[in-house]
């Protein structure tokens, strides 16, 4: 409010052309304009702060825009909401627009009242341009996956086999669950609030021709792996050969023989875009393929305590629906790939076991070369035994 204040006293002497330059073009792009300002104080090539208090003009320019815009003292507080991936119409979109209805129809006609604005996948940017909107705060709040480009910790949930059915995920990443507590301290020394898991299933093993259920059988396979640590060494140690690539160029390279398979997604995204190039899907469950519900911290802050109560609750609504609607999926689209041709192979609990352990063994001892040695100590001490 002191710098505010500062800046609104020089409005008075700020006439001219050069005002009305300034304010016409921050109208066309003052939210991009402030969101670079952001970012630079983000990465230390500016001090955001001081740079307003030393550029009065400018200032007063985005404070002029503003007013003329409608958006500085409004009454109503405004979230804006996004996804990295999901479109209205899948999951992720759903979930989307149920948690800003939430939210908005509980703090509706009252003083706390809020404003949600719905952004779906791809509407804002990519996957890392969206997550960086996040971080500086221009995105409030988050359905996404993690990004590592931040903090290498963000990826921990793809440490294979920290477990290996639904209750176990619960546990670990329900209020309080281990798992909980390790990303709400990682999110928040990168100045956000994880406010819950958004899971999407178990991850597996695609393939066209020929299938495995255990090391041995995989005979070096060539799958499609996300690049992300540590998961090519954990299709290594699974006995496949990992070759890590975009999304985008999975069906291509299956279809023209680059890969042989997938190893990267759950049955519903598999189903969905796979179908037609693959012929077997081994629920390996390698890996719990999920999401994140997040804030930015400061835009929590600017949260009065009944509007923090209800973002929060209603954040924790979405997060267990969840876990019950994603294990419907799982059933459902078992069930539509199966009609579609697809043979869908569980593990048995001796497979399972043996796979899972196997592979401990070998990935577990690295992540220390990527992650604090007390976050490997605490996966060590919590995951369940298989």
């Amino acid at each position: 409010m002191k710098i505010a204040r500062a800046i609104i006293r020089d409005i008075s002497n700020f006439y001219g052309w050069y005002c009305i330059s300034l304010i016409v073009w921050f109208l066309l792009a003052g939210e991009e304009v402030i969101t670079y300002l952001k970012f630079a104080d983000k990465i230390n090539i500016i001090n955001y702060e001081a740079f307003l208090m030393s550029n009065k003009k400018t200032a007063a320019a985005l404070i002029c825009t503003s007013l003329l815009s409608g958006t500085a003292f409004a009454d109503t507080m405004t979230i804006k909401l996004a996804t990295d991936t999901g479109s209205p119409d899948t999951p992720q979109g759903e979930s989307l627009q149920k948690l800003a209805e939430i939210i908005e129809s509980r703090t509706k006609g009252t003083d706390d009242e809020i404003d949600v604005q719905v952004f779906y996948g791809g509407e804002l940017g990519d996957q890392k341009e969206v997550f960086d909107l996040h971080i500086v705060g221009e995105i409030d709040m988050m359905i996404n996956f993690p990004m590592t480009s931040y903090d290498s910790r963000m990826g921990v949930r793809n440490v294979p086999y920290m477990f290996v059915d639904w209750d176990q995920a619960l546990d670990a990443y329900k209020p309080g669950g281990w798992l909980n507590t390790i990303y709400q301290d990682i999110y928040s020394d990168n100045g956000l609030r994880f406010f819950g898991a958004y899971p999407e299933g178990f991850a597996g093993v695609a393939t066209a021709d020929s299938y495995a259920t255990n090391i041995s059988e995989a005979n070096n396979t060539k799958v499609r792996v996300t690049a992300n640590f540590p998961n090519p060494s954990t299709l290594g140690a699974m006995g496949y050969t990992p070759v890590p690539m975009t999304f985008g160029e999975v069906y291509t390279s299956i279809q023209t023989g680059v890969v042989d398979g997938d190893a990267g997604n759950n049955i519903y995204w598999t189903y969905s875009y796979f179908k037609d190039v693959i012929d077997y899907y081994v629920d390996t469950r390698h890996y719990f393929v999920t999401a994140a519900i997040s804030m930015n911290e400061k835009s929590w802050e600017d949260l009065d305590d009944n509007q923090k109560s209800i973002v929060a609750e209603a954040a924790e609504v979405i997060s267990r629906e969840q876990f019950e609607n994603a294990q419907k999926t799982d059933a459902e689209y078992r069930k539509k790939a199966g009609n579609a041709g697809i043979k869908y192979i569980d593990l048995t609990e001796e497979q399972m076991s043996s796979m899972a352990n196997e592979v401990r063994s070998d990935v577990w001892p690295i992540l220390d070369k990527e992650y604090p040695k007390s976050l490997k100590q605490a996966i060590m001490e919590n995951a369940p035994a298989i």
